[in-house]
C-alpha cells in the first residue's frame, strides 16, 4: 500500500509538522521532487510531494505558486524553514488551506534527502509487495487451472484474490461460471456487455467498479470482475493472468469437445453399419463401460441449434456408462438411460424424439431405422416423443375397419379383463408392458415393480385364459394390435 502524507508525518525522526489542509493527509505519495522553481508544472506527473525552501517565494508570490501546484496535481508541499525563510509565508499557508493542499513544515535539522529516502523505501516496499502478490496470485490461478477446478475454479479463485466477485459470460451474455453472490449482477451488465466488442470496458454496478474484459478465444466470451475499489497494479496483472488461463482452458475444452463429438459420430456410423462389436469395444476403452443391452434407440430431430444444446447438456450431465449419445445426420442418437435423455430433450424447444423397440447391439441398424421413423412421426404430430411400437400399430390400424378391430380386441382381451376385475392380478397392464419391452423379462418386470417370476406367472395365465401361445410372433402381434385398439377407445 502506498505511503500517505499522514504516514510520513508519523515518522517522528523527520520532525515534520502539518501547517495546512490536515484533512487531506490521506493522499498517497507517488514520489518526492525537490525544486526551487516557481512554476514546476512542466516537470511533474502528479502525485508528488514537492520539497522547497521557498528561495523565490514571498507573501506576494506564494498564493499563485500554491494554485499552480494544485493544477499540477501534487500530493502535498514540504517547506524547509531555517534557510530562505525562518517560517512559512502566511499567505502560502492561508492559500493552501483554502484550496486543500497539505503543507508540511520541514525543520532545518531534517535534510530533504532523509524525506526522499523514507518515501523511496516505502515505494520500494510497496512495489515488492505488489510483485509478491502478483506472483503468488499467478501461481494459485495456474495451479487451479491445471488441476481439477477448471474454468469454474479459476473464476472462484480470482474472486478471492481481488476480494470481489467474478462472472464468466459466453457469447450470448449467459453466465457460464460465477463466484458466490456474483450472478445477480449479470442482468445489470447486459447493456455494457452488448457494447463491448473487444478489449476492456470499465463500468459500475451498484457500489462496485466492474472491469469487463474479452477473452482471446474464437467463441467470444467476457470476464467481469467487480471490486469495491479500483484494481491496483497487482490486481490488474492477476486479472490479466486469469484472462489468459481462461482463454486457453476454454479453447482447449472447445477442441476437446469437438474431437469427442466427432468420435461419437464415428461410433454411431459404426453401429449403423453393423459393426457393433468394434463400436462397443471402443466405448469401453474410452469411457470404461457400455450401457447394458438390449438397447432402445432414441433418435432426436430438430433445428441444428437445439440439437447442439441437447448435445452440450448430455456431454455435461449424462455422458458415461449409463448413456451413450452421438450425432448422425440430422439426429442426435442415444442408447442406455434414454428416458433421462428424453427429459433433457423436452426442456429444449423444437425437439422431437422417436424410440425404437429394444434391440441387441448387432441389430442396432434395425433400432436406428425404427427410432428415426418414430422421430419423424413425432415431428409431424408435434409430439415430444413417439414410440415406434405405437407408431407402427397406429399405421396398421388406419387401414382396418374400426368396428371389426374393436370386436376383435374385445373378444381377445375379454378373459383378461374379467380376470383383472376379480382383483386376482393385473394381466392387461402386465401384458402391455411385456410387449412394449419386446418380451424382455428383466426390463418389463423392473418397470412394473414386480419380480420376473411373478411376471412369468402372469404371462402363463394370459396364455391359459386365451388359449394362445405367447412364444409365437404372430400371437404377440395380435395381442399388441388388440391392446392398441383398446387404448384408442
Amino acid at each position: 500500500m502506498a505511503l500517505t502524507l499522514a504516514a510520513l508525518v508519523a515518522e517522528r525522526p523527520l520532525g515534520l509538522r502539518v501547517r495546512a489542509a490536515e484533512a487531506a493527509l490521506d493522499r498517497p505519495i507517488g514520489w518526492v521532487h525537490p525544486t526551487e522553481l516557481t512554476d514546476p508544472q512542466a516537470f511533474l506527473e502528479g502525485g508528488e510531494l514537492l520539497l522547497t525552501t521557498g528561495l523565490a517565494l514571498d507573501e506576494t508570490t506564494s498564493p499563485g505558486y500554491i494554485r499552480r501546484l494544485v493544477d499540477a496535481g501534487v500530493a502535498g508541499l514540504g517547506f524547509g524553514v531555517g534557510l530562505s525563510h525562518e517560517s512559512i509565508p502566511q499567505s502560502l499557508v492561508d492559500t493552501a488551506d483554502e484550496v486543500g493542499l497539505p503543507v508540511l513544515e520541514v525543520p532545518r535539522k531534517t535534510p530533504f534527502i532523509a524525506i526522499t529516502r523514507a518515501v523511496s523505501r516505502a515505494v520500494a516496499a510497496d512495489e515488492y509487495a505488489s510483485l509478491v502478490r502478483t506472483g503468488k496470485g499467478q501461481q494459485e490461478l495456474t495451479r487451479t487451472a491445471v488441476g481439477k477446478g477448471g474454468p469454474g475454479g479459476v473464476v472462484r479463485k480470482l474472486a478471492k484474490l481481488v476480494d470481489g466477485w467474478v462472472l464468466l459470460l459466453d457469447s450470448s451474455g449467459t453466465v457460464t461460471e460465477a463466484s458466490p453472490s456474483a450472478r445477480p449482477f449479470a442482468d445489470e451488465l447486459q447493456n455494457d456487455f452488448a457494447r463491448l466488442r473487444a478489449g476492456t470496458l470499465v463500468t459500475v454496478a451498484g457500489e462496485y467498479e466492474v472491469v469487463l474484459q474479452t477473452l482471446d478465444t474464437r467463441a467470444r466470451g467476457v470476464l467481469a470482475v467487480g471490486t469495491r475499489e479500483p484494481l491496483d497494479a497487482a490486481g490488474q496483472h492477476i486479472v490479466n493472468t486469469a484472462v489468459s488461463l481462461l482463454s486457453l482452458a476454454l479453447e482447449q475444452n472447445r477442441e476437446h469437445s469437438g474431437a469427442l463429438r466427432r468420435l461419437r459420430t464415428g461410433l454411431c456410423d459404426l453401429l449403423a453399419a453393423g459393426h457393433g462389436e468394434l463400436a462397443t469395444r471402443t466405448m469401453k476403452s474410452l469411457w470404461g463401460g457400455v450401457p447394458e443391452a438390449p438397447w432402445s434407440v432414441l433418435a432426436v430431430a430438430g433445428p441444428a441449434s437445439a440439437r447442439r444444446s441437447l448435445a452440450d447438456a448430455l456431454d455435461a450431465e449424462l455422458a458415461g456408462e449409463t448413456v451413450f449419445f452421438g450425432e448422425s445426420g440430422a439426429f442426435v442418437l442415444a442408447v442406455g438411460d434414454v428416458e433421462a435423455v428424453a427429459r433433457y430433450a423436452s426442456r429444449i424447444g423444437g425437439l422431437h424424439a422417436g424410440l425404437s423397440e429394444p434391440v441387441s447391439t448387432v441389430d442396432f441398424p434395425v433400432g436406428l431405422r425404427q427410432a428415426k421413423q418414430a422421430a419423424e412421426a413425432a415431428k409431424a404430430e408435434r409430439s415430444p416423443l413417439v414410440r415406434f411400437a405405437e407408431h407402427a400399430g397406429r399405421g396398421f390400424l388406419e387401414i382396418v375397419d374400426s368396428q371389426a378391430a374393436q370386436a376383435f380386441s374385445d373378444s381377445l382381451l375379454a378373459p383378461l379383463r374379467h380376470h383383472d376385475e376379480t382383483g386376482r392380478g393385473e394381466l392387461v397392464a402386465s401384458l402391455t408392458c411385456w410387449l412394449e419391452h419386446h418380451g424382455h423379462w428383466d426390463l418389463a418386470s423392473a418397470r412394473l415393480g414386480v419380480h420376473r417370476h411373478t411376471l412369468r406367472n402372469r404371462m402363463r395365465k394370459v396364455a391359459e385364459l386365451t388359449g394362445r401361445d405367447l412364444d409365437s410372433p404372430g400371437v404377440r402381434a395380435e395381442f399388441w394390435l388388440a391392446l392398441q385398439v383398446s387404448a384408442r377407445t
